[in-house]
């Protein structure tokens, strides 16, 4: 998953919390037009459902709270994941003739790191490849000074992953460009 998409999960997650603890605060202190604050929560009929299914219920209730925080630790271990992992080594590839070409990753980062600095604007960038080989993840972070010219910047990102892709002989399966502002000097 991208960050984008685990983002709008945690915002999904995030609202449905919200409407039911404030669902059940209204219910709680009367304010729902069917509410009534002296009357239990859970209907009498519900009650008697959940004692007549008394150890599957039970059983129920524990694997559904199970499933919840495994789900619950893998989203936060994932969005807590950082991109530090970097892809050591060598990416290998056969080409049309017999052979395999190799390069060092670390050759491929510093390439892109210097084809992004050639952009107007560009104060500082930083690459890091995570993942497999045929198709890294590509993470980029480019620091832009307070002219730059966003529409510019972007392009020149997307034409020098493009060469990156062409050179390296694989397609990023992830692209993630973080880009961050300087303010301006007095």
């Amino acid at each position: 998953m991208t960050d984008a998409a685990h983002r709008l999960l945690w915002t999904i997650v995030a609202l449905l919390l919200v409407a039911g603890g404030a669902t059940a605060l209204a219910a709680g202190s009367g304010t729902l037009p069917f509410g009534d604050p002296d009357a239990v929560l859970l209907g009498g009929g519900l009650v008697d459902a959940w004692r007549l299914a008394t150890p599957w219920s039970t059983l129920a209730a524990a694997v559904g709270g199970l499933l919840t925080a495994v789900a619950g630790q893998r989203l936060l271990h994932r969005a807590l994941r950082r991109p530090d992992r970097a892809l050591r080594g060598t990416l290998s590839r056969p080409g049309r003739l017999p052979g395999r070409t190799r390069m060092a990753s670390e050759v491929l980062v510093r390439a892109l790191e210097r084809d992004l600095l050639r952009a107007p604007g560009v104060h500082r960038a930083r690459v890091v490849l995570t993942g497999t080989p045929p198709r890294p993840d590509v993470w980029v972070r480019v620091d832009l000074t307070s002219d730059a010219r966003a529409a510019g910047v972007r392009e020149h990102v997307h034409e020098s992953v493009r060469r990156f892709a062409t050179t390296a002989g694989c397609q990023p399966a992830h692209l993630d460009v973080t880009a961050r502002i300087a303010p301006a000097r007095p």
